[in-house]
């Protein structure tokens, strides 16, 4: 069995001593090769400044993949066939004649599928794209797969998209955010829009609110001189965490394809309501990890991370409330927050509904009637439901519904660069951000990271291990709501 599409491609990976490709893309190749979704004939190169021989880059992916992929998966045999697929060429992106080297290296393939991969510094999308251009590698076959963040607001993301566009249309253009590769983010898709049961609730008539959450227990790592430039909002906010709100809020498309699933979450992101002015301070929470303690750990505050400016405002925590100006989600408020060096790793959506219109059971408090859907670590989907306590009365109790997916398919969960990637050699945008989406993403969030500077200069602190500053509580609190079991789940 080959690839779905059935074609022959070179995959060239931009940045191929990094951590993303050593964790993640290439051990995602790897399971490809090894269940035959990869042509005989694809080709996979990888680029970077290191001065390696190909044998020795070989030897080094190994060493990454046989750590980064399940050890019943990986095979002596498997990785001979694979690494016969892997090259290697120093290149310095920032040398445009060093990309006629690559061309002569990759050779005339008419008709052969080119997917150019930018596992690099978002500076550098713009000058590839034009590098490669200038080499003439660059053909109605060539796709280019773009890492976030995509500028670093919306004139800056305008100025790349169009740097971009002058050189791939718009059709080959993949801007990847691996979260919607996440199988729980599809099963969203499939719950709301695959079964009749949900589909009458799935609107304010019946949903209190909505909470996303995507929580770090690590700091910023070797990240620091990237992080302390980007900070959460445009890290994670303005990309993962405005995607999910689309998947959440999203209409129905009248076809399951690219273009159809795009436009409405388009709709979506033009339909929230601004944040601007003196409700940057009411709406929104900024938080700056200091030092704390987990697990009889002492854990360093951000200032003192690697390459952290120690004078830096940047936020490393974002909680804010959002609200969707249509007809189905009029008054209906979506909290979103994420941050990093937090008590606990996890990401999920938490759909409350309303409670009962009357409390028919005197001393029981309403509770339950709650939707989760968790992305990691463990994937999963939780309803949570009101049931009778064994035993004499009516005292109530919440229980729960779940589904496991480890439990309910006894197969192999592809990792979301598995499928992504897939869709790319195939050209299927349908999981891909489209141009017009990341704009709107910008223009929302443009004038909340305006208002943090005018107005809200010093982000709130919050001792690292904990679950961030108690300012988030409260903007929960205000409406009677509360972060969903963020002490003990």
């Amino acid at each position: 069995m080959t690839a779905r599409g059935g074609n022959a491609c070179d995959i060239v990976v931009f940045g191929g001593t990094g951590d993303l490709a050593m964790r993640k893309l290439l051990p995602a190749l790897y399971y490809l090769h090894r269940d035959r979704h990869l042509h005989p004939q694809t080709r996979i190169l990888a680029l970077a400044r290191a001065r390696h021989e190909p044998e020795a880059y070989r030897r080094l992916v190994r060493r990454h993949v046989s750590q980064h992929v399940a050890s019943a998966d990986f095979s002596e045999d498997s990785w001979g066939s694979f690494s016969a697929r892997l090259d290697y060429m120093p290149l310095d992106i920032s040398q445009r004649l060093e990309f006629a080297r690559l061309a002569r290296h990759l050779g005339d393939s008419p008709g052969r599928v080119r997917v150019f991969y930018l596992a690099t510094l978002p500076d550098l999308f713009a000058p590839t794209a034009l590098h490669l251009h200038g080499a003439g590698l660059v053909d109605d076959q060539a796709r280019i797969v773009l890492e976030k963040p995509l500028g670093e607001s919306l004139a800056t993301a305008r100025r790349v998209n169009d740097q971009i566009g002058s050189v791939f249309d718009e059709s080959r253009v993949f801007r990847i955010d691996h979260f919607l590769g996440k199988e729980a983010v599809q099963n969203l898709l499939a719950l709301r829009f695959g079964n009749a049961l949900f589909e009458p609730l799935w609107r304010n008539g019946h949903i209190d609110h909505v909470q996303i959450s995507v929580l770090e227990t690590v700091g910023v790592e070797n990240r620091g001189a990237y992080y302390d430039q980007a900070g959460a909002m445009r890290d994670m906010v303005q990309n993962h965490l405005l995607q999910l709100l689309c998947l959440v809020a999203m209409e129905a498309p009248v076809h399951f394809e690219p273009e159809a699933v795009r436009n409405e979450k388009l709709k979506i992101l033009e339909a929230l309501r601004p944040i601007t002015g003196m409700d940057v301070q009411d709406q929104t929470v900024r938080g700056q990890y200091s030092r704390g303690r987990r697990a009889g750990e002492t854990l360093p505050a951000y200032y003192f991370e690697k390459s952290v400016d120690h004078d830096s405002n940047t936020e490393t925590y974002v909680a804010l409330r959002a609200e969707i100006d249509n007809w189905r989600w009029a008054g209906v408020p979506f909290y979103l927050r994420t941050g990093k060096s937090l008590a606990q790793r996890k990401s999920e959506i938490v759909i409350q509904f309303k409670s009962v219109p009357h409390r028919l059971f005197p001393g029981t408090t309403p509770q339950g009637n709650r939707l989760v859907i968790r992305l990691q670590p463990d994937e999963s989907i939780s309803l949570s439901l009101m049931a009778k306590s064994p035993g004499r009365g009516m005292a109530l109790q919440e229980v729960e519904l779940d589904l496991h997916f480890d439990e309910a398919f006894k197969r192999r969960r592809w990792d979301a660069y598995e499928r992504l990637l897939l869709d790319v050699i195939e050209g299927d945008a349908t999981l891909f951000m489209r141009r017009d989406e990341i704009e709107a993403a910008w223009r929302w969030v443009d004038p909340i990271i305006g208002g943090w500077q005018e107005v809200y200069r010093s982000p709130k602190r919050y001792a690292a291990g904990s679950w961030g500053p108690e300012a988030a509580d409260s903007l929960l609190e205000r409406a009677g709501h509360a972060w969903f079991d963020e002490r003990g789940d």
